[in-house]
């Protein structure tokens, strides 16, 4: 077995100060009268602070047996993402079935305008499919009950502007690749 040295107790005096230190002024400072002095606690205002145009109480209750109280904000609502994307994505869409139509009847006359039409039709075609997707999700997303606390989404416009560009897209797409095929069989 090791030993254990010898328990020695502790010294009530601090070790000196180095010669030619001076502790700082203030509150906190060490006085070799006594201990150091603490700044008394102040308390908390008694009123919440004002509120700004964005975050507004929707109630103010008392917490029963204590100077504290429970402010529940009036929460903003919050344009959806998804109907936003969704848009993005369906004109997006459309401006690629476009694309499809355009290099499609471009190059049916020299046998390349099939081709090029059907790599665009693939890329409108997955562009429109996002916008309508997003678009039919951003709807759910409005649609769902808002309870208290939980954040409200806004955008009905924009997501059935994204189904409808989405659709169109589609349709657009469609239409383009077949007026290419008929003019390059033809």
């Amino acid at each position: 077995m090791t030993e254990q040295p010898e328990a020695r107790p502790l010294s009530a005096d601090p070790a000196p100060a180095p010669e030619g230190y001076h502790s700082p002024p203030g509150p906190y400072s060490v006085d070799p009268a006594g201990p150091p002095a603490v700044p008394p606690v102040q308390p908390a205002p008694a009123r919440p602070p004002a509120a700004d145009e964005r975050w507004r109480p929707r109630s103010v209750s008392a917490v029963p047996g204590t100077p504290f109280g429970l402010v529940e904000l009036e929460v903003p609502p919050v344009t959806s993402g998804y109907a936003i994307g969704g848009l993005v994505a369906g004109i997006g869409g459309v401006l690629a079935s476009t694309l499809v139509l355009c290099f499609g009847v471009a190059g049916a006359s020299d046998g390349w305008g099939l081709i090029a039409a059907g790599a665009f039709a693939l890329l409108a075609g997955a562009v429109s499919l996002a916008g309508l997707g997003l678009g039919v999700g951003a709807r759910r997303q409005i649609r769902r009950a808002a309870g208290t606390g939980t954040i409200r989404f806004t955008g009905r416009g924009p997501a059935l502007a994204a189904i409808v560009c989405g659709a169109a897209g589609l349709l657009l797409t469609l239409l383009s690749l077949g007026l290419t095929a008929l003019v390059q069989l033809s």
